[in-house]
Order: C-alpha cells, then structure tokens, then sequence
C-alpha cells in the first residue's frame, strides 16, 4: 500500500496499516508463542518497515506543533517501544489487557475523593489491587477476598502470607463462596 503523506486523510492512511498489523495478529491468534514470533518477523516488519519509512517522510513535510505533526514525532521517539511485540512472541501488540484492568480506577476515580481519609483512599487501592490480580490470575474475586480474610489472620511468616496473593492460588485451592457463610 502506498501512503500520501500530502494526503488530508493521513490519519486514516495511517490507520490502514494499523489494521494490517492487528489482522496478522488476529490470524495468529491461536499460534504458539514460537510460530507467532517467526510469523511477526516475517509479516509484520515489513509492514513496520513501512510506518517507520512514511513517518520519517511525514516529519519533514508537516509542522511540529500541529496535531499529526506532534503524533508523527511521538511514534518516531517511542519506536523501540512501540516495535518490542516483535521480539517475544509471547507479548501482545497493545496494552488493551492493562487497560481494561485500570478501567473501573478510572471511572471511579471521583468517587475516591470522598474516601474519607487518605489511610481509607490508601485501603480502596490495596482492595482494587488484589481484585484486579485475581482477576488477572483467573481467581473469582468475591471468593478470592473470602479466602485471603479467613486464611490472613493465622499467616505468620512472610512465607504463609505470600502464600495467599492470587499468583500462588488457583480455584481450587479457594472454598467455594458459600462454604464460609
């Protein structure tokens, strides 16, 4: 595809290499991390290839301090980051798994004004965190927290607590919810 860096519709220009990336991605889905690697060096660079060439073409051609100006300079300054996906095939493309995580942080963000003190803001954050890595740790939170509250007290050592963080626990090591009640 060739891109016209003159174009009004650059952003879109851009947008359809995006989506050349994301479909390799969307074809490897089901791939092991070994083949999606192998997969991404062979499919993906060059579309990446492309980008970093239109890019360092758009620099020159379009003022900094305009919007595609300031985008072009931003992907030009974070592409190693932006290109790490290629070297580990068990990495993701984008960040969207972070970002679903952060989301209800987000919207709850005003609510956390009315915490009460900065020790209660502190103890909201210390129980959206442990929700979150349960979650990310396929544990079912509400059980999580039931297991982690009955089992805390008689934790002792930093051996038995660390024990209890949802990266060393699977389902089956939780009661079910209604076991306690």
């Amino acid at each position: 595809m060739t891109i016209n860096t003159r174009s009004p519709c650059a952003a879109q220009q851009m947008l359809a290499y995006i989506g050349q990336l994301y479909a390799v991605e969307k074809r490897l889905r089901e791939a092991t991390p070994a083949e999606r690697h192998t997969a991404r060096l062979q499919q993906s660079r060059p579309i990446l290839d492309a980008i970093k060439t239109w890019l360092e073409a758009t620099v020159t051609r379009t003022p900094p301090k305009g919007l595609l100006g300031k985008a072009v300079h931003y992907a030009l300054g974070q592409w190693p980051i932006l290109t790490t996906f290629l070297e580990d095939g068990r990495l993701k493309i984008d960040n969207n798994t972070a970002e679903n995580a952060i989301r209800p942080f987000v919207i709850g963000r005003k609510n956390w004004l009315f915490a009460g003190s900065p020790k209660g803001a502190e103890t909201s954050a210390l129980l959206y965190s442990l929700i979150e890595t349960a979650k990310a740790n396929a544990l079912e939170p509400w059980a999580y927290l039931n297991h982690l509250f009955e089992y805390l007290p008689s934790a002792k050592t930093p051996e038995a607590i660390a024990a209890l963080l949802p990266h060393n626990l699977t389902m089956d090591d939780i009661k079910p919810v209604g076991s306690i009640l």
